[in-house]
């Protein structure tokens, strides 16, 4: 092989504008090369900024310790190419020149084994950057040179691993959403047109999130606003048909890589490196809700457990393992093409390798999902396929919605029992982003019949309370329901149970106007014209009219909530009956709830006990979430009608269950409302035994009080319920608060309830207070350290705390300063100064200068320390 001079292109590339965020990922890659290991793969869809930050480490890892490295661009290789083409293309970025007529392995080897022995066994990095659409060559080559050159790092980027044994793999992510919105803020510089303003911001954070907080895309997206406002490029991201993004004019001409002109053509390079089976199981895949890609320095560090869909969907939507409709041929874009069950769980794993799919891992559970971008464009791969005989988009639409029609029914139907709530309910936890697909998707494919059996499935589930809202549920119901009216003649059971789930979820909320509006034309369907009860059935509560057993669930909710009717005690048995014959234990589990609960506000003492006691028994064979239900509707029976003691070790006992079972937020809130009635009348009963008790003891109860109440009030400002529409519910609380304030005063009352309205439920700290689990008070530790010492650590600049940091847990200047992507002599500068400012002798002392809210991160951070003498 003849090689002139070393090909320019095998540079490193020039430093562009600086690096947004990737902090995160930037520290995985530079501890791994100052160990050093042999093969690091950095993984992620294109466009992500893998070459990008591989670039930027192997910059710093040079800064610091001036290491040979090669960079070699195998982009521009042809797809599947053989080794030889590979070992040619790091040869011209390696060699500086030849004219020995070598072959390029001998060329390749023998300058690296020079360079090494040059620098008495130095470590040598060679980036191989692109390597996905030559895997298997360039795979090959690797192995081999790693078994050649043993002081040689190789730092690959790729979209799917290289498969060596043992690579260590960083997958590059989305960006954080504060840098996602950074970026998109530098690029619309670029253009001129800048973003200002809060309302400009949040549009713009918008804009990030529907593109996946995805770098490239950014760009693309900011470019657009030579031409859009921010407005109309968030209005085109529909994640449908009608999305734009796919369209977006190409970004630059020059200066960028052919495969990112555009967000097409960044996915039809993976695309196009996929089996046909693995692109027919994408392309259906775009039937299911998008899901996301997480970066961890979002939402804490916290990932959601509930985007993507579990394999058991995939294959039941997606494989041609169930029948077809008649005469409907397995063809799909003309190619005679079948998915089976059994291969989807190895296709996905392919398409997950190609990062084309993002596999969502748990401890015990792996979900699979396609991020916006990639759904839009799959969807448009979809309806490609279609032919005559075959709507391929339509097939797939029918199945999900068939799918989740009958995985809500047996969850709405099964949940009760003892061995499935936990895992059905939350199931559909997980599901909820798929289940309000399919709904919308019966909506726009005329089977809105199947969408109001999906949504009534999930009232029965109690899911508005669980996950999603009142309202929303509300509003699906009411479209589902308005839609199937206008193709029928006249008022089936369906409609009828939708109507009165509807008139619940009203009541609920305090609407009670429309509830009973509803209610009554509800009743008015039931009853025939000619039935006597017909115009007086509100008072027929103490016989059976006839009204199916929803509409007696729902009569009973507006005799407690509205009208404060003893007689609901009454309605909601007779419901649970008829529940019971229907075999709707779930919800006849609820109607004997809300009788038990009826008979604590509304019954008599006895009534109370008999009914509490009652369903405390019958609950002890059902789920974690009936028990804590039953300890509820007893703790508001003791409450009214018995010992406050024992009232609030119940009360606490249901919320330990209820928090047990996740997720009721319905549940903390009158867990916790109930508290606040149990102390007031612990409080009411000891002034009663003693009207001359001393009021200290009073204060901690009714304290206990308003902290509850303005931690409850924030929970359901966050909740949107309105308690002054919630009855007796209502009442007991306004006492329960009365109370609080006598024994405190107005001004100590206002006070503690402020104090309590800071508490924030999305960390559960209200239910934590209840539980005894929190205090109200935040104490700091004191740091037991000399004042002295922390007084000098604060002298440090920041920088100069970072290193210090670092240097008490033992990391080399040289290390450091990689680390920190700085030279060594800047390092060195930093610790002689740190060592100056802390009046210390030497680095090792450092340790003991650093203050204690410090020195947890020193123990992390010795942790990572790279092994010394192999840097």
């Amino acid at each position: 092989m003849t090689i002139r001079s070393r090909d320019r292109a095998g540079g490193l590339p020039a430093a562009g504008a600086n690096l947004v965020g990737r902090d995160r990922e930037m520290e995985k890659i530079i501890l791994l090369l100052l160990e050093p290991v042999r093969l690091v793969t950095l993984t992620g869809p294109g466009g992500i900024g893998k070459t990008r930050l591989a670039a930027e480490a192997v910059r710093r890892l040079n800064k610091a310790k001036s290491t040979p490295m090669y960079w070699v661009r195998l982009a521009r290789l042809a797809r599947a190419c053989d080794t030889a083409a590979v070992e040619e293309e790091i040869a011209r970025s390696v060699v500086e020149a030849d004219f020995s007529g070598r072959s390029a392995w001998e060329l390749i080897i023998d300058t690296l084994t020079r360079v090494a022995a040059v620098g008495r066994q130095r470590r040598i990095v060679l980036v191989l950057d692109n390597c996905e659409h030559v895997l298997v060559s360039a795979a090959a080559v690797i192995a081999k040179l790693l078994d050649a050159v043993p002081e040689l790092t190789i730092v690959a980027t790729s979209r799917e691993p290289i498969g060596w044994v043992d690579e260590h793999l960083i997958t590059v992510p989305s960006l954080a959403l504060q840098h996602a919105v950074t970026l998109f803020r530098q690029r619309a510089d670029l253009t001129g047109h800048s973003i200002a303003g809060s309302e400009q911001n949040t549009t713009a954070a918008m804009i990030c999130r529907r593109v996946d907080n995805h770098p490239l895309y950014i760009q693309l997206a900011a470019a657009r606003l030579r031409y859009q406002p921010l407005a109309v490029i968030l209005r085109e991201l529909t994640g449908r048909a009608d999305d734009a993004r796919l369209r977006w004019s190409h970004g630059p001409r020059s200066g960028a890589d052919s495969r990112h002109r555009g967000v097409s053509d960044v996915i039809a390079w993976s695309y196009e490196l996929c089996t046909e089976k693995e692109r027919l199981l994408f392309d259906r895949m775009s039937v299911f809700a998008a899901g996301c890609d997480t970066n961890p320095d979002d939402n804490g560090g916290n990932t959601s457990t509930d985007v993507g869909v579990e394999l058991e969907a995939i294959k039941a939507v997606c494989s041609d393992d169930h029948a077809l409709g008649p005469g409907e041929p397995a063809r799909s874009g003309g190619i005679d093409v079948k998915l089976a069950g059994e291969e989807i769980e190895d296709l996905l794993e392919s398409l997950v390798g190609h990062s084309l799919v993002t596999a969502h891992i748990t401890s015990t559970t792996v979900r699979y999902s396609l991020v916006e971008s990639l759904r839009v464009y799959a969807q448009q791969r979809l309806r490609e396929r279609s032919t005559p005989e075959v709507d391929e988009p339509a097939r797939s639409t029918d199945r999900h919605l068939r799918y989740y029609r009958d995985k809500i029914a047996y969850a709405a139907a099964n949940w009760f029992r003892s061995d499935g709530e936990q895992k059905l309910v939350r199931w559909a936890e997980t599901a909820w982003a798929n289940t309000l697909t399919a709904i919308e998707n019966s909506l726009t494919t005329g089977q809105a019949g199947i969408g109001l059996e999906i949504c009534l499935g999930l009232i029965n589930l109690r899911m508005p309370f669980i996950r999603g809202s009142l309202r929303g549920m509300r509003q699906w119901t009411q479209r589902c329901l308005d839609a199937t009216r206008t193709s029928t003649s006249g008022l089936t059971n369906l409609h009828i149970d939708a109507m009165a789930a509807i008139a619940w979820l009203a009541l609920t909320q305090g609407d009670h106007d429309n509830a009973e509006r509803v209610l009554e034309e509800c009743v008015a369907a039931c009853l025939p014209a000619a039935q006597q009860d017909r115009a007086n059935w509100r008072n027929t509560c103490e016989r059976d009219i006839g009204l199916p057993a929803a509409v007696e669930f729902t009569w009973g909710m507006e005799l407690l909530f509205v009208r404060r009717d003893a007689r609901a005690i009454t309605v909601f048995t007779r419901a649970r009956e008829k529940l019971n014959d229907l075999g709707h234990h779930g919800t006849a589990s609820l109607s004997e709830l809300y009788a038990a609960m009826s008979a604590g506000l509304l019954g008599t003492g006895q009534q109370a006990h008999e009914v509490t006691q009652r369903f405390l028994a019958s609950a002890a064979a059902s789920t974690t979430r009936v028990k804590a239900w039953a300890e509820h509707a007893r703790e508001i029976a003791l409450a009214k009608h018995g010992d406050p003691i024992e009232a609030l070790a119940i009360g606490q006992s249901s919320l330990l269950c209820h928090r047990a079972a996740g997720g009721d937020r319905w549940a903390t809130m009158w867990g916790v409302e109930c508290r606040t009635w149990s102390l007031a009348r612990l409080i009411t009963d000891l002034l009663t035994a003693d009207d001359k008790i001393e009021r200290t003891r009073l204060v901690a109860p009714a304290t206990e009080i308003a902290h509850l109440a303005g931690g409850v009030r924030t929970l359901r400002t966050k909740l949107g319920v309105d308690i002054d529409r919630m009855g007796p519910f209502a009442v007991e609380s306004a006492k329960a608060i009365a109370v609080a304030r006598q024994v405190l005063g107005p001004d100590m009352f206002a006070a503690a309830e402020a104090r309590g309205s800071r508490l924030r439920p999305e960390h559960d700290e209200v239910q934590r207070l209840a539980l005894g689990t929190l205090t109200i008070e935040e104490t700091p530790k004191k740091d037991t350290r000399g004042t002295d010492s922390t007084s000098r650590w604060l002298q440090l600049t920041t920088a100069e705390q970072q290193v210090a940091t670092l240097a008490a847990a033992g990391w080399t200047n040289i290390a450091i300063a990689t680390r920190r992507g700085s030279s060594v002599r800047t390092v060195d500068a930093q610790v002689a100064a740190i060592l100056q400012k802390l009046v210390l002798t030497t680095r090792e002392d450092i340790i003991e200068t650093v203050p204690r809210s410090v020195i947890d991160e020193v123990r992390i951070e010795a942790t990572r320390r790279p092994q010394r003498g192999k840097g």
